[in-house]
This record gives structure tokens, C-alpha cells and sequence, in this order.
């Protein structure tokens, strides 16, 4: 078989004579029909026309002009969605985790404490501290005025946000380079005092954003005002207008003037900085500021605000005169702890202190501090006066309470040096000797101890009353040793001293360690006649609502010293004041101390009475260095005059004698003593103050004289 027969057909040829390639359908070009069929389709005779050479340029115009603008806006869709898609989520989340705000209406707080003097005067308080609820219609003009004008003065305008403040409040905080203005609106404040926390981060703003929409969609204008002014805190714990208006001005909101409008509402910027009870001339400017912002705000004319910044707000209540009387305040709760344990009620105390007292005491100090602080090396001191029963009257236990809130009357614990003689003549008194008899100032050595006096020299033979005035170390130490250490240690366990004593040489001097609370309420014992004192600031406990949980009663612990040693010890403490080392603490009647000064001069003590007072002072150091030659008979003993001459109304010619009460001595026998003039006779010598405290030799006549070591003394 020829080729010419194989295949289908004989081969076409074009038109040229040329045969026809059957085409590959493999090799078609793109774009070709593809049916399945094998054969490719018949060709076109046409040809295929050529692109014009002019629609090319016009087809780049078209891509750049459509090509740039229609990503953009593809682009910048897309954006937007997402964004407005990713603003939701986060919205969304942040409003999910908003607290809960349906207790708008509930106030959670801490309990609060009101202490009060025995006339119902304010001084301090505790805890959180709300006053009356008050509606709008009832919170007057002047202080929503001074309010708004500062706070928000487009309050009734804005939906809870106020883009203008915001935007301004940032331009300004970025030129200081720091926060120097906020852009909140008062719906803004409410909403973050009452359910946010203080930090400053980007959540809390957004969350503080959706609460002021929130309180903006469910509170009218005036409802959230309201809210505002009652919930807002002013300083010192008090919390809403009318808990700050008594606090400051002893008066209900209602009554408040312009001025003290004024002042309120400048405390809400910085509450505590701007404080009245902190720096009244600070809070006076601060309220000027207000005052011009309401004439800005057409509230007040410029007259009107020239006449209110002339006579400003001041202080209305007990804090005015003082500014240490915390140092008393936290004494104070502490006893209210002990009495009625923990409470979550709102509690009303009434003290014992004195406020003009305080004043006395804070000016005493302050004094010495003033002339004598630099040049004397000493820079603390403290001050605790009370009634020979133990009710305290004043308390400062530091320079300042802003600076130091550790209380040097209560809590710290010194060396009372010379001023613990009083406890170890005290202790021989009862053991029988008497400010007559006499014991020789000489070298003492007990054991290689060897004590010397103040002054380096000695006096010889001398009485017990003029060695007590004096402050005769040695005589001291001797009559501890003649009586036994033990009844030194027992005496200052019975007058109320918590510090341990060990039976040292020594303890007749004052070494170990107590507060100037306790050493003063052993001076009280002196002063009441020998009845056990605990020293106690609270009268009466009771809740808000009136009911009383704690009324003061008697101690009821009785005599603890007899009175002929009382009498005795009031005789050498007299003396001390009249012609003694406590000469400078002299007030012109009747009184009786005692001098204390530590080695190195790091400690330095006044403690003293009259017929009806009883007060401490205590100057030294912290750290416990030395002070330039502060002694008991300088600072301490000027402080101690210039508070009793300023606080003792009584003013007493002398002292009463005490006498025991279950004396054997008969209704008769008193009478005949009485009116005969003769007064019962201890040991030889007059067991009342008398006139023996008026010169050192008590008379002139020398009594019994003993020596330390003696033993074989005669007993009463």
C-alpha cells in the first residue's frame, strides 16, 4: 500500500500549492476553543487587525487617574470598616467589664470616729465621714455657683463630655510637659470617685467615658449635681458638702456663707493639699481663685468679690488653736479599741481633753523650740498634762504631727534620769524616813560602782529634803541601799511603771526605761493623795445614733500610798520648785517637782503638780545624741512654767494634807488636834507641807542620821 493512501483523506494544500500542517491541538494558541474535538477549527482567512498606535496613550491617561484614586478609596474603606469593627470590640469589651452601678444610691464606707470635748466641741475625726444627704433644692445657691463655676461651668450644655475642656486641658498639659489641668466634666468626676479606681490609664478613661454617658442617659442634670455635692470628698475623711461644712465650720450645709462656699469648693481640686486644718493661707488663696472665677462667670459682681476675699473663711471649731492635737486623737482611739474592740458602727466619743490646755501646752513647747532648738542641739519634745485622777488634758507628743506621727508621750521610752527619785523617796517615805533626816553626801562605792553628783562635789551631812531639791545622787543611791532595792523596784510597780527593774545599784538613778505618760501619772498619785491613777482620755462611747456602749467610771483602786508619805513627798518636791533645781519652773503658788536629766544631757525632764494639775515635759533627741547641756531645770522646767501659768485657773495658797481614810484616830482627837494647832508627829519631824519645804534645813534641828550601809537603823 502506497503512502499516498494512508490516513483519512488526501492532504489539502493552500492556495499556493503549499500542503496544509494538520496543527497540534496541543500547540493551539491560548485562548483557542477547546471542545474536545481534535481537529482545530477552520482558520480564519481574515487577519487579525494591528492595535493602533494612538490608544495607547490614552489607556496609561486612563490608569493614572482611576488606577490611584479608586485603591484609595478601595483601601481607605477597608480601614475604616475595620476600624469602626475593631472601636466596637473594644468599646464592647470595656462595656462589658464596667462595674455594676446599681448601688449608686449605697454608700460603702469605712466606719467613722467623731471625738468631741466634754462640751460637745469637734476636734477630730476618723474613718469616712458623711453628713446629711441633701436633695438639690435643699444645697444653697452660693455653693453650687462656686462649684460649677470651677468644676464645670458648661455642666448644663454638655452630654456628659465636653470635647472643648478636653482638647484644651490636653493642648496646655503639653506645652507644661506635664498634667497641669484636667478636662473632666463634674458627670466625669462622679463617675470616677464612685466606681473607679484613681489610676491614670487608658481603660479607666474610656471606662470613665461610657459611665458619664451612662449617668447621662439614666440622671437628669440636677440629679447628678446633687450626687456630686453629696458624694464628693473634702479633705480630713469627710465626705459631701455637709459632712465638710461641720467639720470645718461647725455649721449644716444650709448655713453656709459665700467665703466658706468658696473654700469648699477650692478643696475639690486637691482635697488634702488644700485642706484648711492643713494651711488655712492656702486654702484661703485657693478660695480667692474660686471667688474670681464665679465673677467670671457673672455669679458674683466684682464688688461683691472684693468684700468676700477682705474678710475670707476661717475655721470654725476646736482644731483652730492647735495643730498637734492628733498626737491625742490617736491616743485616744486606741483606748476606744481596748473598751469596745472592733466595730463597723459610726461612733461619737467624748474626751477629757482640754482645748485651751492643748493650746498652752503646743505654745510651751513651740517656744522653747523657737528660742533654743538650734543653739541648744535638741529637736523634740512632748507635753502631757492631766487631773490628779488621771484624766489627760493635753498631750503633745512631737514638734509636729505633720512631720512625725510617733508619739513621744505615750509610746517612746527614755531614761528619766533624776526625775525616778521621786519613786525612791517615795519608797523610803513609806518606809518611814522623813525629809528631816539626815544622810552625808560623800563618795559612794558599791562593788567598783562609784555615782557622782551633778556639780563633781560634796555636801557632807545633809537632809533628805535638801539632797531631794538638790538632786543629791549619792544621798539617793544611800537610801535605796538602806531600804532595800526591792522596795524601790515595788514602789514604781505600784505608781503604774511598766518597765522592768532590776535590782541594780543603779535603779535609784533612773536607768531603765518608761514613757512620760506613766511618769506623770505617778506624779498624780503625789498630787491626789496617794490613790492609784491610770491615766484615760475617753468619757463616754456611743453610736451615731445615741445609743451609749461605754460610760467612764471610778478606777476603784483605792490608795495604794499612805498619806503621811504623800505628805512628806509633796514637803521635798515643794522644795525642789521653791529653792531647788526646778527654781525656773516656779509659778508663783503652790506647786511641786521634780527634775531629770540623762548622761550626756541626751535626756532632760520636768514632771511636776499643783492642787489640781498634774504635767510632764520631756525634751532629747530621736536618735538619742546629746543635746549642748539641756538639763531638767532649763527647757523643761521654763516649758512647764509657761503651760501651768497659762492653763491652772486654781491657783491654790498651798496644798491640802492628805489624810488616810481609815484612820484610827477618833472624831474627838482630830477636833482637839485642830483647834490646839499640833499636827500628829512621824520620825520627829512634821509630816505635812508645812513651812519646812521654805529653806533646806526643814528648822534648823538635825534629826536621826543614817549611812547607806547602816542596817542597824532605828525602825519607826
Amino acid at each position: 500500500m502506497s503512502n499516498s493512501t494512508r490516513g483519512s483523506g488526501p492532504r489539502k494544500s493552500d492556495g499556493n500549492g503549499y500542503r496544509q500542517r494538520k496543527e497540534d491541538p496541543r500547540r493551539s494558541r491560548k485562548g483557542a476553543p477547546k471542545n474536545g474535538n481534535r481537529n482545530p477549527a477552520p482558520a480564519r482567512n481574515k487577519p487579525r487587525p494591528q492595535r493602533k498606535a494612538a490608544s495607547k496613550p490614552r489607556k496609561k491617561q486612563a490608569n493614572g487617574n482611576g488606577g490611584l484614586l479608586r485603591p484609595l478609596i478601595n483601601w481607605g474603606g477597608t480601614v475604616v470598616l475595620w476600624g469602626v469593627l475593631l472601636l466596637g470590640i473594644i468599646l464592647g469589651y470595656f462595656a462589658l467589664t464596667l462595674p455594676d452601678i446599681s448601688g449608686i444610691g449605697v454608700i460603702e464606707k469605712r466606719p467613722s470616729m467623731v471625738l468631741q470635748t466634754a462640751d460637745g466641741t469637734r476636734y477630730s475625726t476618723y474613718g469616712d465621714l458623711y453628713g446629711d444627704m441633701l436633695p438639690i433644692d435643699k444645697i444653697p445657691d452660693n455653693i453650687k455657683h462656686a462649684v460649677l463655676a470651677t468644676e464645670d461651668s458648661h455642666f448644663y450644655e454638655h452630654f456628659g463630655v465636653n470635647p472643648v475642656s478636653l482638647l484644651r486641658a490636653a493642648w496646655r498639659n503639653y506645652q507644661a510637659g506635664r498634667v497641669v489641668e484636667g478636662g473632666s466634666t463634674i458627670t466625669q468626676q462622679l463617675a470616677k470617685n464612685l466606681f473607679l479606681t484613681p489610676e491614670r490609664t487608658l481603660g479607666r478613661k474610656v471606662r470613665e467615658l461610657l459611665l458619664a454617658f451612662y449617668l447621662e442617659a439614666e440622671y437628669s442634670k440636677d440629679e447628678i449635681l446633687a450626687l456630686y455635692l453629696n458624694r464628693m470628698y473634702f479633705g480630713s475623711g469627710t465626705y459631701g458638702i455637709d459632712a465638710a461644712s461641720r467639720k470645718y465650720f461647725s455649721k449644716p450645709a444650709t448655713g453656709l456663707n459665700t467665703a466658706e462656699a468658696a473654700m469648699l469648693a477650692g478643696l475639690l481640686k486637691a482635697p488634702t493639699y488644700y485642706a484648711p486644718t492643713r494651711n488655712l493661707e492656702r486654702a484661703q488663696e485657693r478660695a480667692s481663685v474660686v471667688l474670681m472665677r464665679m465673677e467670671d462667670e457673672k455669679y458674683l459682681t466684682e464688688p461683691e468679690v472684693k468684700a468676700i476675699r477682705a474678710h475670707p473663711a476661717v475655721l470654725v471649731n476646736a482644731s483652730r488653736d492647735f495643730r498637734n492635737v492628733r498626737y491625742f486623737s490617736d491616743w485616744v482611739v486606741s483606748e476606744v479599741n481596748a473598751y469596745i474592740g472592733r466595730t463597723d458602727k459610726d461612733l461619737i466619743v467624748t474626751t477629757t481633753l482640754d482645748p485651751a490646755m492643748q493650746g498652752a501646752a503646743e505654745a510651751a513647747l513651740e517656744k522653747q523650740f523657737r528660742e533654743n532648738a538650734k543653739k541648744r542641739d535638741v529637736g523634740q519634745g512632748a507635753l502631757v498634762a492631766m487631773s490628779p485622777d488621771g484624766a489627760v488634758r493635753a498631750m503633745v507628743g512631737g514638734r509636729s504631727y505633720a512631720e512625725s506621727v510617733y508619739n513621744r508621750a505615750t509610746v517612746a521610752r527614755r531614761q528619766p534620769g533624776s526625775a525616778f527619785k521621786t519613786v525612791v523617796y517615795l519608797a523610803a517615805f513609806e518606809d518611814g524616813l522623813s525629809p528631816d533626816n539626815i544622810f552625808n553626801d560623800g563618795p559612794v562605792d558599791i562593788d567598783g560602782w562609784k555615782p557622782q553628783n551633778y556639780s563633781k562635789t560634796y555636801h557632807g551631812d545633809i537632809s533628805l529634803r535638801e539632797a531631794f531639791a538638790e538632786s543629791i545622787n549619792t544621798v539617793a543611791v544611800k537610801v535605796t541601799e538602806n531600804i532595800g532595792r526591792d522596795k524601790v523596784a515595788n514602789m514604781a510597780n505600784r505608781l503604774g511603771l511598766s518597765g522592768h527593774f532590776p535590782l541594780n545599784p543603779s535603779i535609784s538613778l533612773g536607768t531603765d526605761e518608761v514613757s512620760l505618760l506613766e511618769m506623770t501619772a505617778a506624779d498624780a498619785v503625789i498630787a491626789n493623795g496617794g490613790r492609784a491613777v491610770l491615766p484615760y482620755g475617753v468619757l463616754k462611747i456611743q453610736e451615731k445614733g445615741g445609743d451609749v456602749l461605754y460610760t467612764r467610771q471610778s478606777s476603784g483602786l483605792g490608795r495604794i500610798v499612805s498619806a503621811e508619805a504623800v505628805n512628806k513627798m509633796q514637803d521635798v518636791m515643794s522644795a525642789t520648785i521653791k529653792w531647788g533645781t526646778g527654781k525656773a519652773a516656779n509659778p508663783g503658788f503652790a506647786a511641786a517637782g521634780k527634775t531629770g536629766t540623762t548622761q550626756d544631757y541626751r535626756d532632760a525632764w520636768f514632771i511636776g503638780f499643783t492642787p489640781d494639775l498634774v504635767a510632764g515635759v520631756w525634751f532629747g533627741n530621736d536618735n538619742g545624741s546629746p543635746t549642748k547641756l539641756v538639763t531638767g531645770g532649763s527647757l523643761p522646767a521654763h516649758a512647764w512654767h509657761d503651760f501651768i501659768t497659762h492653763s491652772d485657773k486654781a491657783e491654790a495658797v498651798a496644798f491640802t494634807p492628805a489624810q488616810d481614810e481609815n484612820s484610827s484616830e477618833s472624831l474627838w482627837q482630830k477636833i482637839v488636834r485642830a483647834f490646839s494647832g499640833k499636827g500628829k508627829e512621824t520620825n520627829g519631824s512634821d509630816s505635812g507641807q508645812g513651812g519646812n519645804a521654805g529653806s533646806p534645813s526643814g528648822g534648823g534641828k538635825k534629826k536621826d542620821s543614817y549611812d547607806y550601809m547602816d542596817n542597824a537603823r532605828p525602825r519607826p
